[in-house]
């Protein structure tokens, strides 16, 4: 055993809803330990680890062992200085979407035996009202905020339903359906309770992360070399040139009446879209198979053997809290390459013109675009190719801003090879490039105190396609989530730039940068170019 396996039996044992989700064994029965002395016990083990990590290399270490202990220092110097801004502390999100996905995602992913799934679902559903009570107790109100308090509160009010309906409606056996349902029962209890508790929750902090935080986190997690006032400008820089393209390619959107105004031009393709939200789940269904053809005729990637794309509405749970595309990966430490790309569903109390503004978003004619990033040969084939690598560590700590970069890095490349033929699908390719870098001057400004909330609406909602009421549900995400929006088009440029340096044909860079895992850029750069 080395010293990175001993600190990934440590991780596994400490995390073991994130052990069992990567579908490593013997973690299915519990959600884990969520109580301030377990936080806190985590924060100063994960300090211990980071020290001895930097200071021990194994005997005769390779440039991969190299990899892999950079790789895990990179995640332990996030962890270290993300935990001088505890969201445990701040929000219920790692509360409630830790129970969602616990009971949910098992079922999804049907590894197992049902009757087993429901063992294991019926063992962390009596542990709910326990997580629960240590979010009651943990929750600061000096600290917390009230859009992230807002956004529990949305998910929580989901919660009784989707444990004595959606989940036990997904099990087929009559007797284990009525068992699973009976155990819930105390869980949905105590979601009710957590309502009124939130409901009732006074906060007082902010949901703004500060730049000093923000910037280390982009150096020390993200190895990006920069911080957030470079990130800021590159992306205001991205956006004037692809605002400049998009200037080109407008007049050629219908009959050219629209001239430069690509903004025009995208507000009358978004009214050709599908008529319901089924409609959109079948037509981005039938977008999936075209771009997995495209990819595979054209030789781009390796496909890996008995991977399989799943289309289908988004969770109910995800619905309050995530307007866009999602994606759920397969487990990587186990045997299976099927993943679910989620087509964004609206919540059941939308009113028809919240749905109809959700529909326009997902245009006919930006579905290509989507469908790419999201399946073929985004998300879904490069987290199932990555799946069969055989070192441990990369199959389980990854960065978005390879992931989510490789995802819009490869729209691009679909571009390059001709798969947005006409002026209409082409125009909508750029506008979902120009979103990703709205997101970088959205995101920094947000988090260092450059932008109110009302102001990045209309930011988003004028320097992109979006509605306002898609601009609002991304601005929420964006408060909730600091560093990640601006990681789409961050590592799109910098694979890109990679790429650029890369001596060999396209396949294989594809094959053998994205089959690395997900690593920090710097690191992503050494798998292909030595030295």
């Amino acid at each position: 055993m080395t010293l990175l396996d001993d600190f990934i039996g440590w991780y596994f044992k400490e995390n073991p809803l994130r052990a069992a989700l990567l579908g490593a064994d013997g973690y299915d029965h519990t959600l884990g330990d969520f109580t301030e002395a377990a936080f806190t016990a985590r924060e100063r083990a994960a300090e211990r680890w980071l020290e001895r990590l930097s200071a021990e290399r194994a005997p005769g270490e390779t440039v991969d062992d190299e990899i892999d202990r950079e790789l895990v220092l990179s995640h332990l110097r996030g962890s270290v200085a993300s935990a001088r801004w505890p969201e445990w502390r701040r929000d219920p999100a790692p509360y409630v979407n830790g129970i969602f996905a616990a009971l949910f995602t098992p079922f999804q992913q049907r590894l197992k035996p049902e009757a087993e799934l429901v063992e294991s679902a019926v063992a962390r559903l009596a542990e709910v009202p326990a997580v629960l009570a240590a979010c009651r107790a943990n929750l600061d109100p000096d600290l917390a905020a009230d859009l992230l308090i807002a956004r529990g509160l949305g998910q929580a009010r989901t919660a009784r339903r989707f444990l004595t309906e959606t989940v036990p409606g997904l099990v087929a056996d009559p007797v284990l359906r009525a068992r699973l349902a009976a155990a819930a029962e105390p869980a949905a209890a105590a979601f009710d309770d957590f309502v009124v508790f939130l409901s009732g929750f006074t906060a007082g902090g902010t949901w703004r992360m500060g730049e000093e935080l923000y910037s280390t986190l982009l150096r020390e997690r993200e190895m990006l070399g920069y911080g957030a006032a470079e990130l800021h400008e590159k992306g205001r820089r991205a956006w004037d040139e692809i605002d400049a393209r998009m200037r080109e390619v407008a007049p050629r959107v219908g009959s050219g009446e629209w001239g430069e105004n690509w903004r025009a031009a995208m507000e009358s393709l978004m009214d050709d879209h599908p008529e319901t939200l089924e409609d959109m789940r079948a037509e981005y269904e039938a977008e999936t198979l075209r771009a997995r053809d495209f990819v595979r005729d054209r030789g781009l990637v390796t496909f890996p053997e008995g991977e399989e794309c799943q289309v289908l509405p988004s969770p109910e749970f995800q619905r309050p809290i995530l307007a866009v595309a999602s994606y759920l990966a397969p487990p990587p430490l186990s045997a299976s390459r099927s993943g679910v790309f989620y087509v964004p569903f609206t919540p059941e109390d939308f009113t028809p013109e919240q749905v109809r503004q959700r529909l326009r978003t997902n245009c006919r004619a930006q579905m290509p675009s989507i469908a790419v990033h999201e399946a073929y040969p985004g998300h879904h084939w490069h987290l199932g190719w990555m799946a069969g690598n055989p070192r441990k560590a990369r199959k389980i700590f990854r960065t978005p801003y390879f992931t989510e970069g490789w995802a819009l890095y490869v729209e691009g490349m679909l571009h390059e090879q001709g798969y947005f033929d006409t002026p209409a699908t082409e125009l909508a390719h750029l506008d979902c490039r120009i979103f990703r870098a709205a997101r970088m001057v959205v995101d920094t400004a947000l988090h260092c105190g450059d932008m109110t909330i009302e102001e990045a609406e209309t930011f988003m909602a004028t320097k992109a396609s979006l509605s306002p009421g898609t601009a609002k549900g991304e601005v929420n995400r964006y408060c909730a989530w600091p560093t990640q929006a601006p990681s789409y088009l961050t590592g799109a440029l910098e694979i890109r730039r990679i790429r650029d340096d890369y001596a060999g044909d396209l396949r294989k860079f594809h094959d053998q940068i994205a089959g690395n895992g997900g690593l920090p850029l710097g690191l992503a750069r050494r798998t292909v170019i030595p030295g």
